[in-house]
């Protein structure tokens, strides 16, 4: 049993968010931005707002009926503040997910309070005291790890085979439509950008479900050994791909 649906009915109530419309319009026009900046990552919230409807209630839900699920939900631990912990993170041995973690955000002048603070930005439900919404900040906390963990690094290419990754894994509608976006704009290249992104979607729908793992955990393992428990085989694709061309102009029309 749910531990909403286990709820009263006076509680149903005041838990209840409010049931989101998928919104294309501000889709398209948040695409468009985030497709002239894709460092502007403002554009990727909005478009998550106006498409993702129920998905974090299913990854909830999902969360639940895993074996560790109902612990992690009853936990709730914030993982933007535990990644916040500079001393948690320099407690990370050589080869662990967490150390490669950490040099990543910090070469890249990355952090999870960055991303939360963006995130933020005209939301709603984002930061309430509701499961489904933590569920939605645990989704968003985990973006970065994700980079790690799959070896897409940061240039829009990589981006771009990310978010297909995360529609597999999280079934948001705006992981897609990024992802949509981004193949359309490099037909005719050179170089098998669609075939990356789509190999994204497909290594996201043969991996675990990264969503239900206990991250704290998880940061402690060698990398190499957790992409094997979690059948994260290699982007053959993306690093086919020389590293100065996966930042592509896009094709003519």
């Amino acid at each position: 049993m749910s531990l909403v649906g286990s709820l009263g009915p006076s509680q149903r109530g005041q838990q209840r968010l409010p049931k989101p419309r998928l919104q294309w319009g501000a889709a398209f026009k948040a695409l468009r931005r985030l497709f002239a900046d894709k460092e502007d990552t403002a554009q990727v919230f909005e478009i998550m707002r106006a498409l993702n409807g129920g998905s974090s209630a299913w990854g909830y839900q999902r969360l639940l009926e895993t074996p560790e699920g109902g612990r992690l939900a009853y936990e709730r631990v914030e993982l933007e503040a535990r990644l916040m912990d500079d001393a948690w993170l320099d407690s990370f041995a050589p080869g662990t997910v967490g150390q490669v973690y950490r040099d990543f955000i910090r070469s890249e002048n990355l952090s999870a309070e960055g991303l939360a603070k963006v995130s933020r930005t005209g939301a709603q439900p984002v930061e309430q005291r509701h499961p489904y919404a933590w569920f939605g900040r645990r989704t968003r906390d985990v973006h970065d790890i994700w980079h790690v963990l799959t070896g897409y690094h940061r240039d829009g290419l990589g981006e771009a085979c990310l978010v297909a990754f995360s529609y597999a894994q999280t079934r948001g509608l705006g992981w897609a439509f990024i992802a949509v976006g981004a193949a359309l704009r490099r037909r005719g290249a050179q170089y098998p950008y669609r075939k990356a992104i789509w190999q994204g979607y497909q290594r996201g729908r043969r991996a675990a479900w990264l969503l239900g793992e206990d991250y704290e955990r998880l940061l402690a393992e060698p990398l190499e050994a957790a992409r094997r428990r979690l059948n994260l085989t290699p982007p053959t694709i993306y690093d086919s791909i020389p590293a100065a061309a996966r930042d592509p102009e896009p094709a003519a029309a």
